[in-house]
């Protein structure tokens, strides 16, 4: 008889413990999922594509896709990414766009200039 109240006891136990464990991994709930560079490079060069009119009308140079480590990018100590890059049509190799884009650790992309490239004095 005690032999069958332990065995009910380590069943219903098992039972609630199995019961109040998640089934599938949980949200991060009031933090948001922080990204790294190279997650910060595609999401720079995606954006000057879209302000672009996308891939039919731009492509970045290919700095853009290749290592992240080897992009033109700043890292300002603080959580941001800044990328200064250039960009063509596709139907020729001469660029005629920069790009400066800066993208946060938590996703946030801002353009910061895109437009026709300034000559430097």
């Amino acid at each position: 008889m005690l032999k069958q109240i332990i065995t009910v006891s380590y069943v219903v136990f098992f039972a609630l413990t199995i019961n109040s464990l998640p089934i599938h991994a949980q949200p991060l709930r009031g933090r948001t999922p922080l990204i790294n560079l190279g997650r910060a490079e595609n999401l720079a060069r995606q954006a000057a594509e879209e302000a672009n009119g996308g891939l039919q009308h731009y492509r970045a140079e290919n700095s853009m896709y290749g290592p992240a480590e080897r992009s033109p990018h700043t890292y300002d100590g603080h959580g941001s990414w800044t990328f200064t890059f250039k960009g063509h049509s596709p139907d020729s190799a001469t660029p005629t766009v920069k790009s400066v884009v800066t993208v946060s650790r938590t996703s946030i992309v801002h353009i910061d200039y895109n437009g026709l490239i300034r000559s430097t004095p």
